[in-house]
């Protein structure tokens, strides 16, 4: 069963998950699932990131890959490691921050652009936690920005 209790919890399919930000107890559920790699958007200072992430994880036999993306400023050399991050490593792989918003960003980019799924649906995706587009935060010019990039797949 899913571990519905973590914070903005969304299962994407059979090999990726993503949520916002993890605590301790969280490691253990996400082990029970069978995930075999954590990706992390968060700043490591970000307000509720777990500080012992990696070792955390480590103890648990799952691979931990942090690309510190700053919420204001999200730029393509994050979403390069990002993508390597998804195609290259162990599977089935969760992805995480502290609301889902940077994740959600950026796989709707990864599945519109390079996962072959449709644009909408993708969007659809996304909306389950935020649209860039809509959001009054101060930082939601620069996301929406962000997803209006397009790669070659």
């Amino acid at each position: 069963m899913d571990p519905e209790h973590i914070a903005c919890w969304q299962r994407i399919d059979a090999r990726v998950t993503t949520s916002g930000r993890l605590e301790a107890p969280d490691i253990d559920a996400l082990a029970a699932i069978g995930v075999a790699h954590v990706v992390n958007l968060a700043l490591a200072e970000s307000p509720g990131a777990l500080a012992d992430e990696a070792d955390l994880l480590a103890q648990r036999g799952i691979a931990y890959t942090h690309i510190p993306v700053p919420f204001g400023a999200p730029d393509e050399a994050h979403f390069a490691a990002f993508r390597k991050a998804l195609e290259g490593g162990k599977e089935p792989v969760h992805v995480h921050c502290i609301m889902n918003w940077r994740v959600s960003a950026f796989l709707f980019r990864w599945n519109r652009d390079h996962a072959g799924m449709a644009e909408a649906e993708a969007r659809a995706l996304m909306e389950r936690q935020w649209s860039p587009e809509t959001s009054d935060h101060a930082d939601a010019p620069a996301w929406a920005s962000f997803i209006a990039r397009k790669d070659a797949a």
